[in-house]
């Protein structure tokens, strides 16, 4: 797995007429800021007006024309702030393109001792409930990063006891960039059918 470089502050280019976008994220220790983050440069390197931010820090949703909102996903649950970001805005983002990603499952290892993908033994469990607010483009599932000694209180506690195996910085930057070009693509071809408002 490739490793993410410094995220650059180059502006995007001016006049690519994709819209504004925002990615939202909530995270609870660092990596999924990460993947937002990174996802975020990827769409400015491709001529998309971007701009990141947490959850708990976005004021005027209504300026931008498409969404891409992420979270952490502990116990099969996206965090509270990002499944309460997306109820409080869905009149708006329900008008408008979003997609949406996880952070989820740790480890080199694709299936769980029974066989089944982890990218759907993990899949949050309001991913049906978030699709019926705001009918998002896409939902992606990410492998994430995992450091015990990052989190506090309880959570905390019961993440020191986690396998070795499971500790550690397991995010695919070439999978997520990925997904972040085919946003690009597809921001261009709605806007060529005039979809994105502005």
């Amino acid at each position: 797995m490739s490793r993410a470089g410094p995220v650059s502050k180059e502006a995007a280019p001016k006049g690519s007429g994709r819209g504004k976008v925002l990615v939202a994220y909530a995270s609870k220790a660092g990596s999924t800021k990460g993947i937002a983050e990174f996802i975020c440069e990827k769409l400015k390197q491709r001529g998309v007006e971007a701009n990141v931010a947490d959850v708990g820090q976005v004021r005027e949703i209504g300026e931008y024309d498409a969404y891409v909102v992420g979270s952490a996903v502990y116990n099969y649950h996206w965090l509270k702030e990002a499944r309460e970001f997306v109820s409080k805005n869905r009149s708006i983002l329900s008008t408008r393109p979003v997609w949406i990603f996880s952070s989820g499952p740790t480890g080199t290892k694709l299936t769980d001792s029974k066989g089944r993908d982890l990218r759907e033994v993990d899949k949050p469990k309001e991913l049906d409930e978030l699709r019926g607010w705001i009918n998002p483009r896409d939902h992606q599932i990410f492998f994430g990063a995992f450091f015990p000694d990052r989190l506090k209180g309880g959570l905390g506690f019961f993440a020191k006891m986690a396998p070795k195996d499971e500790v550690g910085d397991f995010r695919n930057w070439e999978e997520i960039g990925a997904w972040a070009n085919s946003i690009t693509q597809e921001l261009a071809m709605l806007k060529q059918g005039a979809s994105i408002p502005g």
